[in-house]
């Protein structure tokens, strides 16, 4: 063979070579992904790795309380929380159609283990200790505890902190405002915890307790239409650094966080989060604060 034309061979194969890597860098390849663990390239719709194909799955318990869900149907899209659920949704390329809900009781929304949701909106306070088991989005909502008494009570006439050491408190098991009655108030008789807020408001309502705790907007709806005979004693101040706030739940290590976050940022950016807070929860912004 001509060396010449050896030469040519071998430096065409090389060309081809190069060629071909570089096609093949550019065509599309399957992604290597550990479940569970890594983030899509971008938030859009189809490239979400959903509970379900197409579908976003929200989770909230049963009963759903007001003003956080109306009338107890988190797809109404009525409410505070059912409300915010359905504009992340939207931000995430879901209409409401593409919602599923799923009922999960309170406390297993952020208790550790596999998740059967998306997110979970449920009035769940971002702690250290929760983060521990499960992701929250960035907060949704700043929230004050408040306390709950029945008109013309002992403990209706509490204007400190210190006037609720000796009053009997409740509060629902899990919750921070079960927290804000053993670390704030320390009261002398150690707290009833119940499995739901309806327990705490029937043994308010039956005197087995003084007084409940429970966050604000809840008691304002309380003492409006479930326990009218009841009033809101005072607010709890925030517990220094930054406010106490609701968050999404999503599993640990959901592929999703990042998405969910930027879409809860950007509803606070745009002001929606501050309407849809105008709108359902107008009445919870002025009750006496306990100090």
């Amino acid at each position: 063979m001509h060396p010449a034309r050896s030469t040519l061979r071998g430096t065409l194969s090389a060309a081809a070579v190069a060629l071909l890597a570089v096609a093949v860098g550019c065509s599309p390849q399957p992604e290597e992904k550990a479940a569970g663990t890594s983030s899509p390239a971008s938030c859009a719709k189809g490239e979400l790795d959903t509970e379900a194909a197409g579908k976003l799955t929200i989770a909230t318990d049963e009963p759903a309380y007001e003003p956080w869900f109306k009338d107890g149907e988190p797809a109404s899209g009525e409410g505070f929380e059912s409300a915010v659920a359905y504009a992340v949704a939207k931000r995430l390329g879901y209409g409401k159609d593409d919602v599923v809900w799923r009922t999960v009781p309170f406390n297993k929304a952020f208790a550790p283990g596999e998740k059967t949701f998306d997110f979970d909106i449920n009035q769940v306070s971002i702690s250290d200790e929760r983060k521990k088991a499960v992701d929250f989005s960035s907060g949704y909502y700043d929230v004050r505890q408040a306390v709950v008494a029945l008109k013309g009570s002992e403990a209706a006439k509490a204007k400190s902190v210190a006037d609720l050491k000796d009053v009997k408190l409740g509060a629902q098991v899990g919750t921070t405002s079960l927290n804000y009655i053993d670390d704030v108030v320390k009261p002398a008789d150690a707290p009833a915890a119940y499995a739901k807020n309806d327990q705490a408001k029937s043994a308010l309502k039956n005197g087995q307790v003084d007084a409940i705790v429970v966050d604000l907007p809840t008691a304002f709806y309380i003492t409006a239409a479930e326990v009218t005979d009841a009033r809101i004693v005072g607010q709890f101040e925030n517990r220094g650094g930054a406010p106490e706030q609701f968050g999404l739940v999503l599993d640990k290590g959901s592929a999703l966080t990042r998405c969910v976050t930027d879409a809860v940022d950007a509803l606070r950016e745009d002001g929606t989060l501050a309407a849809v807070e105008k709108r359902w929860l107008s009445d919870a912004v002025d009750a006496p604060v306990l100090k």
